[in-house]
């Protein structure tokens, strides 16, 4: 998206153009933080190389990554590069509010963006609302259940190749999330978690690894 077509208040931006003080566990800086020493054993999964962010997952890892930065906005736009080495790779942006009891671990919504498709889901009134959660757990979900659950993804075939950079837009205005790359609007989906009133804080969820630059974080409000 030019600079000059860009709508909203630049509320967050990271081109991540320093270095770190050592090599043995993640030091992002600039107000990030990661799952790393809770899932990891403390050991490396992000790395500040060549003015970029590298996402890895360890292989001693029990859960993605997840690295994360406080925002607060009710509508607004998440940008970055990023590049996906490998066709198993992907991009996960979780938009969360920790404040928010009544979902598993503050999950509102998600955007995923791997080699084939664009995947947008709605966690809030989907699989991490805690009666919902509790209901699969066990083991036994009704057919209703099921398929209102259906009803909270979509998933739209986008094919992007592997080693080469993109830019993702991820905006979301009332109850719809609007994906974009490289300018082109490619997925679209409303949803009432996506009409949440604060979202609080931006995960970078990745089950692989990824390599991301340049996040903007826009307010609409």
């Amino acid at each position: 998206m030019a600079e000059e077509a860009k709508t909203g208040k630049l509320i967050f931006e990271d081109r991540f153009e320093r270095n770190e003080s050592q090599e043995l566990t993640d030091e992002v800086g600039n107000g990030w933080n990661t799952n790393s020493k809770s899932r990891a054993n403390g050991h490396k999964q992000v790395d500040l190389k060549d003015g970029t962010m590298r996402i890895f997952i360890h292989e001693t890892a029990d859960h993605g990554v997840s690295v994360t930065q406080p925002m607060e906005f009710r509508d607004g736009r998440v940008e970055m590069k990023f590049m996906l080495e490998h066709e198993k790779d992907s991009l996960g942006l979780n938009f969360a509010d920790l404040k928010y009891k009544k979902v598993w671990a503050g999950h509102l919504f998600r955007v995923t963006i791997g080699v084939k498709s664009v995947e947008i889901t709605d966690l809030k009134t989907g699989v991490m609302d805690l009666k919902t959660r509790t209901i699969r757990k066990a083991g036994k979900v009704p057919n209703e259940l099921q398929a209102k659950l259906r009803t909270k993804t979509k998933r739209v075939p986008h094919s992007l190749e592997t080693g080469k950079w993109y830019h993702v837009a991820a905006e979301v205005v009332g109850d719809t999330m609007t994906v974009s790359i490289d300018g082109e609007e490619v997925a679209s989906f409303a949803s009432e978690g996506m009409a949440h009133p604060t979202k609080r804080l931006l995960r970078l969820a990745i089950k692989r690894n990824v390599v991301v630059d340049d996040v903007q974080i826009y307010s609409l409000d």
